[in-house]
This record gives C-alpha cells, sequence and structure tokens, in this order.
C-alpha cells in the first residue's frame, strides 16, 4: 500500500525498525479491510464463491499478526526502547490484536452466507439495513486506520465518536428482526442471520474504536480506555510537554 505518509511523518520521529512495524501493521490492515469488504460484497450478493475465498484468506491476517508480533517482541528484547519508541511499539501490539479480530468477523459475515440454506434469502429490506451499517463501518475502520498512520489525536476522536451511529444502527436492526420473527416463524432463521452479521459488524465498529484510542495513546501518552467523552476531550486538547 501507499507508504507517503508513513515516510513523511514517522521518519522524523522513529528509526527504520520503529517504522517497519508501522507499515507491516497497515499492510496487515489493508488485508482485513478487502477481507470486510468482500465479505459484505459476498452477503449482500449472494456470492458463495467469494465467501469461500474470504474464509480461506484469514490465514494470510492470522500470519501478519504473528510476524508484527514476533518483530515487536525482538524490537523490546533488544532494544528497550524509550517512552516514545515504547509507545509505538505497544500501540501496534495492541492494534494488530483489533485488525486480526476484525478480519475474523469478515469471516464470520462469510460464513453466514456459506451456512445459508438453499433459496432461504433475506428479505431485500433487512439486506439494505446491513449494507447501510456495511458501510458506516467500513468507513470508520478507513478513518481510524488514517488517524493512527498520522497520529491524529483530533481526528481518532472524532472518528471514535462515530462508534455510537454504528450501535444505533445495530439496535434498530435487531429490532425489526426481533418483530420479524414475532411476526412469523418462518422468518426466525434467517432473522437470526441478519442478527449475527449485524453484531460483527457492530463489534468491528468496536474495534475500530479500539484503534482509535491507541492513537490517542501514542499522540497523548495516556491510556484513555473507559473514559468519558468528556474526558477524552480534554486530554486530546492538552499540548504534550
Amino acid at each position: 500500500m501507499p507508504n507517503s505518509k508513513i515516510g513523511g511523518h514517522y521518519s522524523q520521529a522513529y528509526d527504520e525498525e520503529l517504522q517497519q512495524a508501522v507499515v507491516r501493521l497497515l499492510q496487515m490492515a489493508a488485508l482485513a479491510q478487502q477481507q470486510l469488504d468482500d465479505a459484505m460484497t459476498a452477503f449482500i450478493g449472494a456470492d458463495a464463491e467469494l465467501a469461500q475465498q474470504v474464509k480461506d484468506f484469514d490465514r494470510k491476517v492470522n500470519n501478519f499478526e504473528v510476524d508484527i508480533s514476533e518483530h515487536c517482541l525482538d524490537i523490546l528484547a533488544r532494544r528497550q526502547p524509550a517512552a516514545s519508541d515504547l509507545r509505538l511499539v505497544l500501540s501496534v501490539l495492541k492494534a494488530i490484536n483489533d485488525v486480526e479480530r476484525i478480519g475474523d468477523l469478515a469471516k464470520r459475515i462469510a460464513k453466514a452466507l456459506l451456512k445459508e440454506e438453499q433459496g432461504n434469502r433475506p428479505q431485500q429490506s433487512q439486506l439494505d439495513e446491513v449494507a447501510v451499517m456495511g458501510q458506516k463501518v467500513r468507513l470508520m475502520l478507513q478513518r481510524a486506520l488514517a488517524a493512527f498512520e498520522q497520529i491524529d489525536a483530533e481526528n481518532a476522536l472524532a472518528v471514535l465518536r462515530e462508534d455510537k451511529a454504528i450501535d444505533d444502527d445495530y439496535a434498530r436492526i435487531m429490532q425489526h428482526n426481533l418483530s420479524m420473527m414475532m411476526n412469523d416463524a418462518r422468518q426466525i432463521a434467517i432473522s437470526l442471520q441478519i442478527s449475527n452479521v449485524a453484531k460483527a459488524l457492530e463489534r468491528v465498529g468496536d474495534h475500530a474504536r479500539n484503534i482509535c484510542e491507541h492513537t490517542i495513546f501514542l499522540s497523548k501518552g495516556r491510556n484513555v480506555a473507559h473514559l468519558s467523552d468528556a474526558e477524552l476531550q480534554q486530554i486530546v486538547d492538552k499540548k504534550r510537554d
């Protein structure tokens, strides 16, 4: 993937070995993003062949995680990095876990189609709802990764706040499917399938949020997990000493 931003920003603060950890993370993230794109395309379009490719592709993302993790642990063991470099290594280690989980969730979406009973497709309204939610989630993930790449705490906070809209979409889809199941028992299996896909998308949003939190930690040196929005804003607004 293009690395002009990496070359322009990270090279000013970190040496080549640390820079390579970030480059590899972004390459891994590009694979996971493609998995998610393909999984949603396959599910909406009932493309079983593409869904199988998503399932089979998961090993490549997992291999990236092992490779990057070993690289980072080697840096920690040999270099004993100072505070700023240590934050980068820890942020990459945390982020690769989130990216690996996103790949797993893409595989779950693909498997939902592969397990679908022949001829038993969701209604168009159900497909439209998950398609809209999926587009929001994919854009959120893209922006979260861009903020990480640029170590941009302000953009990371803005993206983090988008998770509320994803949660609202999930709640709306769940309510819709519950109503369908209560009104027609024949809709139970397919509504549960849609609910599983929506849950996977909601979890991708959570992992995108985590990546934003790692970005703020990297930029500001503060662990911001479980903080309120007001506390997050205060940390992002504060200039580093």
